[in-house]
């Protein structure tokens, strides 16, 4: 999947529910952003400020997104960084499982 098809599952699964009321950034470097805005219920790849911003590479989130990599882990190795409100990214578990 490249990062356009996940944006179009992204935006297909916060038209779908409304248990995800804030904004979240993934910023993936060079390979560019997923910007999920709960409170209006779509994703896009634009670059605004979010209450969360979790940085990650692009091969790491496909990873995490797989399971194959530990979110804990990924944190503590540093693969995986967190600016914002903690607990924005804590609620994105289930909207994530639904695109990943």
């Amino acid at each position: 999947m490249d990062l356009a098809g996940l944006t179009a599952k992204a935006d297909e699964a916060l038209k779908s529910t409304d248990e995800f009321n804030k904004t979240l950034k993934l910023d993936f470097g060079s390979f560019g952003r997923l910007f999920l805005d709960g409170v209006n219920n779509e994703a896009s790849n634009e670059d605004k400020p979010a209450d969360a911003t979790v940085s990650v590479t692009w091969e790491d989130f496909k990873k995490l997104a797989k399971r194959e990599l530990d979110p804990t882990r990924a944190m503590m190795t540093g693969k995986l960084k967190i600016a914002g409100d903690m607990g924005v990214v804590m609620s994105l578990q289930n909207l994530i499982s639904k695109f990943a």
